[in-house]
């Protein structure tokens, strides 16, 4: 199935807007799991297996990944929530940002070596640097729009010509210019509501990719209620170390469960 189409099911199946990044860093991991040759592929397997009836997607950042020369744990652990959670969609965080034959190679990675669902990547560089990704037409692409990051508004949340913002005008293109297969998102930090209403606004239905919860300090209220649709979905809330790190002993994957299962019903209070 297309990406959004396994979105708006896990939406529905397992209630929840929340997504799961998968961050492993082996600095944090349990001890019982640090001399393990494949520590991240079964720290992540764990978190996997504890929360997959929780989330509506997992979102693999893969610098954590390559930082540790484990690209093939990257590679199984979307294999394993493939064949064990089908529907689950798996958003590979990348930011990726070129043109033309780079680019393509990008979405080969992503796409093809990798099996993501989705993809994150940056609109700096313009619409040549989206394009090749729209060779996968089941594919995600979910577009930067506001960060999280408190230094995204030294270019995001600038004025353009015309009026409005910078952040805006991303919206506006991809949710009228750039969504070719109906298959794109956007990604709206949870630190920064009313400027994720105003996305909300611009974009309708699109779904939104809100990073900023837990570790970061967004607030859940005030983001499901700036971002939810008129149906009480359209967002996948993620959080990534408040729920990969909630425990540090032999039975985190019960402590990750539990501050997953906290954070899914905290953000249906308000859908």
């Amino acid at each position: 199935m297309a990406f959004i189409s396994d979105l708006s099911a896990a939406w529905q199946k397992n209630n929840s807007l929340l997504c799961v990044g998968l961050d492993p860093d082996p600095a944090k991991f349990p001890a019982h799991l640090k001399d393990r040759p494949d520590a991240i592929y079964d720290f992540c397997r764990a978190i996997v297996d504890a929360t997959a009836d929780l989330v509506c997607a997992y979102k693999p950042q893969i610098a954590y990944f390559a930082g540790e020369s484990a690209e093939a744990q990257l590679e199984a652990i979307i294999d394993y929530i493939h064949a064990e959670y089908p529907g689950i969609p798996v958003i590979l965080d990348a930011k990726r940002g070129d043109i033309g034959a780079t680019a393509a190679q990008y979405a080969r990675e992503a796409f093809v070596r990798y099996q993501a669902d989705a993809l994150t990547v940056n609109p700096y560089m313009g619409f040549d640097s989206v394009e090749p990704y729209l060779e996968y037409p089941d594919c995600g692409l979910i577009v930067l729009c506001r960060t999280s990051n408190p230094g995204g508004s030294d270019l995001q949340n600038l004025d353009i010509v015309g009026g409005g913002k910078l952040y805006q005008h991303v919206a506006g293109l991809v949710a009228n210019k750039w969504n070719k297969h109906g298959q794109a998102a956007l990604v709206v930090g949870a630190t920064f509501p009313a400027e994720l209403g105003e996305v909300r606004s611009i974009v309708g239905d699109m779904p939104l990719l809100v990073p900023g919860i837990g570790a970061q300090g967004g607030d859940v209220q005030a983001t499901v209620t700036a971002g939810r649709t008129a149906a009480g979905s359209g967002l996948m809330i993620n959080s990534s170390r408040a729920i990969l790190y909630a425990g540090k002993g032999e039975d985190f994957a019960a402590a990750s469960r539990a501050a997953a299962l906290k954070s899914r019903d905290e953000i249906n209070q308000y859908r």
